[in-house]
């Protein structure tokens, strides 16, 4: 036989063995992913509060310090199109716990107040919601929430605790049952129902200005009218006053504590040393469980308004108090990947960073800016529909399970991490109601190249405001606007003087036809498509339609956690440690006489 023959043979003999080691390598990597699946990796979920995706290096920013979250993209998986559920504090942490629209639990706006005001209402995410935490609770794991939980806490009495983190699979907490507002600092204008506060106390004093009329004019002989009514009606002025200040005269006391597990321990917080707080908290929760497995949530409260900065971070940033917070924000995940790391559970640690939704546009004060960016992204906080609302970081990192340095421009949602967790964790997604995440293992390790949404939609409240449709074989990602905010002043990209942009009446404009835009090629949706400009225009909306009506048959009625009767406050239900009213105490839990 000629060298020729035997070239020709070699030739296919060589091409099946390349074959045969790049089956062996998938095998091993598919099974390696299986053997750090079955032993069960601790996880640890990072989520930040009102930062934008523009606010971090590794989504080119080039002028805020975050090396740690960084380090964390660059040894791990980064998402470029993660999206939150929701673009406001509760119904996205609701959406993120679940793996459902916030909606589906009653955790969403019909009208009016679209995130729960006070730790003493009676709203919450229901007992009969399964969260991660419930399941891997029941896998095994040590479950641990420190931080904000904005979830509710009460139902019926001050102790019943029915929508505490220990009644939905948590077996440790420490933090802040409610959220960072400007009330918590008493050098900031108040936050909390701020409009209804100044309407009450204007009708207050107009009441009081009337009663102290006719009573002069009494005294001056002017008006015959009996003391007996006079005294009656500052009666009834007084009770007026009264039934709303108790509340609101007393927000920072209601709403600004801390509680470990089901007791209180700062009331109110002392803002200036949380930071340190929460960080030992979640240091130590790793120490105690580094046996593991854990499940460990860090809700931060950076970076919401009012930004409260340790002086180690003051004026250090190009970008004012905001940049300080994001910088001291950057440290505070650096310190607990370095305690992961310090107990030498970095290899085993499925870790996670987000945010909860876009950075808050509105949030200004004379210094300047005081909310994120949100990079080339139009929108912000509050914006159900526009990208800048909803698209916040997705970073994830297993350190010899996933590739590092890789990044993953599909479509993913917040509510995709609930069925992540579980099927790591070796549990089992509930089948006895809709789960609209979807598990990113596949995505993550490899075996499947697009995301298992073709189509996601985009709530602000109650009310549908966008949809999107991946359209895997061409790569286009069309976006469908139904309705949009009404920026104010006209042209400015935020709702000014507003707070956050609303989610309809007058605050919204409804397309018919609706606003068509192709983020593939134009990620700032700044340029409308149209039957002219492209010629699938209307076969894409008849196409999304189409996906909308049937996401609709998937919609029943729950009973609504954010109605006027869940939302207020109510005495009888606010956490409080001492004897109330007078509810006041240190770190330590002691009553505090001052």
């Amino acid at each position: 036989m000629g060298p020729g023959a035997r070239r020709e043979r070699a030739a296919p003999a060589a091409r099946d063995s390349w074959w045969v080691l790049l089956c062996l390598s998938l095998l091993l990597r598919t099974s390696g992913f299986q053997a750090a699946n079955a032993s069960k990796p601790n996880i640890l979920l990072i989520m930040a509060d009102d930062l934008g995706i523009g606010d971090l290096g590794c989504y080119g920013n080039n002028t805020l310090r975050t090396p740690n979250i960084d380090r964390l993209a660059e040894e791990g998986v980064r998402f470029t199109q993660h999206l939150a559920a929701a673009p406001l504090c509760t119904p996205s942490r609701s959406s993120f716990l679940t793996g459902r629209h916030s909606f589906r639990s009653g955790m969403e706006a019909h009208d009016g107040y679209r995130a729960l005001q006070w730790n003493g209402g009676s709203g919450g995410l229901p007992e009969n919601e399964t969260t991660f935490a419930r399941i891997l609770q029941q896998q095994g794991y040590a479950t641990g929430l420190i931080g904000k939980w904005h979830q509710g806490v009460n139902c019926e009495s001050r102790t019943d605790h029915c929508h505490h983190p220990l009644n939905h699979g948590f077996d440790y907490f420490y933090g802040m049952p409610f959220t960072l507002v400007n009330d918590c600092d008493p050098g900031r204008p108040p936050e909390v129902d701020a409009s209804t506060r100044a309407r009450l106390w204007f009708y207050t004093q107009v009441a009081a200005l009337g009663v102290l009329t006719v009573a002069l004019g009494k005294i001056c002989g002017l008006i015959s009218v009996p003391w007996k009514a006079v005294l009656g009606a500052a009666s009834l002025v007084f009770l007026f006053f009264v039934s709303w200040y108790a509340s609101f005269g007393f927000v920072r006391r209601w709403n600004c504590i801390l509680m470990r597990n089901h007791d209180v321990t700062e009331q109110p917080m002392v803002l200036e040393r949380t930071a340190r707080l929460m960080l030992q908290e979640a240091v130590s929760y790793i120490e105690r469980n580094k046996h593991g497995p854990f499940l460990l949530f860090v809700s931060l409260l950076h970076v919401h308004i009012p930004l409260v900065t340790t002086k180690q971070f003051l004026g250090k940033s190009q970008h004012g108090l905001y940049g300080d917070n994001v910088e001291e924000m950057d440290w505070l995940v650096g310190e607990i990947l370095q305690a992961i790391e310090e107990n030498g559970l970095k290899n085993t640690t499925f870790a996670y960073f987000t945010s909860d939704h876009g950075g808050h546009l509105e949030a200004r004060d004379e210094r300047g800016q005081l909310g994120g960016w949100n990079g080339v992204f139009r929108g912000g906080k509050g914006m159900g529909g526009w990208e800048g609302g909803i698209r916040v970081p997705g970073i994830f990192r297993w350190p010899g399970v996933l590739p590092a340095g890789r990044v993953i421009h599909e479509p993913t949602s917040l509510m995709d991490v609930f069925p992540t967790v579980v099927e790591l964790g070796g549990g089992h997604v509930p089948q006895d109601r809709v789960i609209d995440g979807r598990s990113l293992v596949p995505l993550l390790q490899g075996t499947a190249e697009h995301s298992a949404h073709e189509f996601l939609f985009h709530y602000c409240g109650k009310y549908l405001h966008a949809a999107r449709w991946h359209e895997k074989d061409s790569g286009r990602l069309w976006k469908v606007h139904y309705m949009t905010p009404r920026f104010h002043p006209k042209g400015a990209g935020a709702c000014h003087g507003q707070g956050v942009c609303p989610c309809s009446g007058d605050g919204v404009t409804q397309h018919s036809p609706p606003l068509l835009f192709d983020l593939s090629r134009d990620p700032s949706e700044t340029r409308p498509l149209s039957p002219g400009s492209e010629p699938r225009y209307h076969a894409v909306l008849a196409r999304v339609h189409e996906a909308l009506e049937q996401h609709r048959r998937t919609l029943s009625p729950v009973p609504p956690q954010f109605s006027l009767g869940n939302i207020v406050w109510k005495p009888w239900l606010q956490p409080c440690c001492g004897t109330f009213p007078l509810c006041a105490c240190t770190q330590d839990g002691d009553p505090n006489e001052a």
